[in-house]
């Protein structure tokens, strides 16, 4: 009791409509998208190896079945969103025909030389209503320019094909990895000019890297935020990508009061690797422990992005195909039925104040309220449930550093369960109970707290 309420004086009351950093119209519509593939492919599915060393011959690179249409429709059924591929890993090889390159599927004998991986997956996914991401490696192991000034244009124009060849891209992905190319030098990347260019040409992608600036890595690739703790802001100032990146602590929770809204993405492989390699079939996760990943990520405010490594035909191989569908099955199902849909919704004070918004089902509506105020849900009859899914109204910024979970019983409220920050959504499981009413209770925020969602599942 003592905690909360030397918690509650710690974060002294705002307005309503205090001024925080919120995310762009880009990035809301980024974190609606929630959970995407990554597909990593290219020479290494056919070498073997995690990291190419840009002397492989281009006739390397034959997938003798590829199949765009089959990546997405199993993507679709895993409950993804978009697709994220690997235009150039770090080996420098490209999967489109770049006129800035001579180590491409030009060059090889897949397609006769007339190949085009990214224009075949990006129709793909328009056909099938998926959103389209790229990654393009800085690093070039291949490129005889890479070590030189040059070089950044070259990358320049290689990004420019990318971003105005192949449709609108909803993400654009950057690791920090910077090795020696063939010249044996490192490459001094004028990422101030990349990030110039892509705003310019694709101003509605967000840019995944150390430190934004759409969405940061989270410090970690097994794809979870590691706390109940996550906020979306990030403090930039000083650090930069690879080497340079602010810690992974800090990656993962992100800054209290950071000065810009860069929130986390979790990335994850299906597979022990990134690439396919056949030894690795037995190894594939299963749809459970994909489920334990989601509720880490996802359901602590992050995006989701999962890896699934075509193998050497172009296709999703059967053990990873049979694992999304069985994870997408288990996705639907836990998120089929809110309980507390269109049922009443309201403030408690000296007399109820109706808040119908919190539970109609569009994340787009909201109301404020102070954290003297509990937000009670009535289900209408005793039911049992084991979950709450709440959504903070993050166009007004993140607000809320911890709450709690309450059901009514006989000899007054029980509370079942507390965590910390909520943002773009927080699930939070906690023992099945049955009741027909539960409260919200803020116990921490910045300022006056506005929720846009609850909803209430047995899973």
């Amino acid at each position: 009791m003592l905690r909360s309420l030397l918690l509650a004086l710690l974060f002294a009351q705002s307005p309503l409509h205090a001024q925080f950093p919120a995310p762009t119209a880009a990035q809301r519509t980024w974190h609606d998208t929630e959970f995407y593939l990554f597909c990593h492919f290219g020479p290494n599915t056919f070498t073997n190896i995690e990291w190419g060393h840009g002397t492989e011959p281009e006739d390397v690179f034959n997938p003798t079945r590829l199949d765009c249409d089959q990546w997405c429709r199993i993507a679709r059924q895993a409950g993804a969103r978009g697709i994220v591929i690997t235009a150039k890993h770090h080996d420098g090889f490209c999967l489109w025909p770049s006129k800035y390159s001579t180590h491409t599927v030009r060059e090889s004998q897949w397609r006769a030389g007339k190949g085009d991986v990214l224009r075949e997956l990006s129709e793909a996914c328009r056909r099938h209503g998926l959103k389209f991401g790229v990654y393009l490696s800085p690093w070039d192991r291949n490129h005889p320019q890479y070590g030189t000034s040059e070089y950044n244009d070259v990358y320049v124009n290689t990004l420019t094909e990318l971003m105005t060849q192949y449709g609108e891209l909803f993400e654009f992905w950057w690791d920090g990895a910077n090795g020696e190319g063939p010249n044996g030098k490192k490459q001094e990347y004028n990422f101030r000019q990349f990030e110039q260019t892509a705003a310019r040409l694709q101003p509605n992608a967000v840019i995944f890297s150390d430190i934004g600036p759409g969405c940061r890595w989270v410090g970690n690739e097994r794809g979870v935020i590691e706390s109940e703790t996550n906020w979306c802001t990030l403090d930039t100032a000083g650090f930069r990508r690879g080497a340079g990146s602010p810690p992974m602590d800090t990656l993962n929770q992100g800054n209290f009061n950071g000065k810009n809204w860069i929130p986390a993405e979790c990335d994850v492989s299906i597979r022990p690797g990134w690439f396919y390699h056949a030894e690795e079939d037995d190894k594939v996760k299963s749809p459970d422990q994909l489920w334990d990943i989601y509720l880490q990520s996802v359901g602590r405010g992050a995006n989701l992005i999962l890896n699934v490594p075509p193998d050497r035909q172009g296709r999703f191989a059967p053990q990873d195909s049979v694992t999304l569908i069985g994870f997408g099955e288990k996705l639907r199902s836990a998120f089929e039925n809110n309980v507390a849909e269109k049922k009443k919704c309201y403030m408690e004070g000296i007399s109820e104040t109706k808040t119908p918004q919190l539970t109609d089902g569009n994340r787009n509506t909201g109301s404020g309220f102070s954290m003297q105020q509990g937000v009670v849900v009535d289900l209408k009859k005793k039911q049992p449930f084991n979950a709450v899914l709440l959504r903070e109204q993050i166009a007004e910024g993140q607000r809320i550093a911890s709450f709690k979970v309450e059901v009514l019983e006989k000899n007054g409220w029980r509370e079942v369960a507390r965590s910390a920050t909520i943002g773009a959504r927080k699930v939070l499981r906690f023992p099945t109970v049955k009741a027909r009413k539960l409260r919200i209770t803020v116990l921490a925020a910045k300022a006056s707290p506005i929720l846009s969602e609850i909803e209430v599942y047995q899973f």
